[in-house]
């Protein structure tokens, strides 16, 4: 699991440098650093179960809207017939940008809810060893 929060913390850092030309920096930059500084805090073995569920319902929350906004997802599948989203880096169309930022918040919805169960699993962990030294 170190490995595997190495690696999106970093992505995540990097996808949020990236949202500084974004139309809305503002509310992209600090999506992104937040995942990133979960996944730094799960390398160092601490671990929030309930910041994980307010990230991951925030996130579906919005991702959610984008599913469902008038150039969203659903307007990029159904009218657009799943146009190509990774053509050029500038989003000149606005379903491409919207799917592209619904699948950024699918990547730390995934993300967040693998450390969510991991932190279940590792707080499991620690009962049974507590139970054992008491037996």
């Amino acid at each position: 699991m170190k490995i595997f929060n190495v690696v999106f913390c970093v992505l995540f850092v990097l996808f949020a440098a990236l949202q500084w030309n974004d139309p809305d920096p503002y509310i992209w930059v600090p999506i992104y650093l937040y995942g990133a500084i979960f996944c730094a805090l799960a390398v160092t073995g601490r671990y929030y179960k309930g910041w994980y569920l307010f990230g991951i319902v925030a996130c579906l929350v919005y991702a959610v809207t984008l599913f469902f906004a008038k150039d969203g997802v659903l307007s990029w599948m159904t009218e657009h017939h799943a146009e190509n989203i990774a053509g050029s880096m500038k989003a000149e169309k606005p379903w491409i940008e919207d799917t592209r930022e619904f699948f950024g918040l699918f990547i730390i919805i995934l993300v967040l809810l693998i450390n969510y169960v991991n932190a279940g699993q590792k707080t499991a962990k620690k009962m049974r060893k507590k139970m054992m030294k008491i037996k």
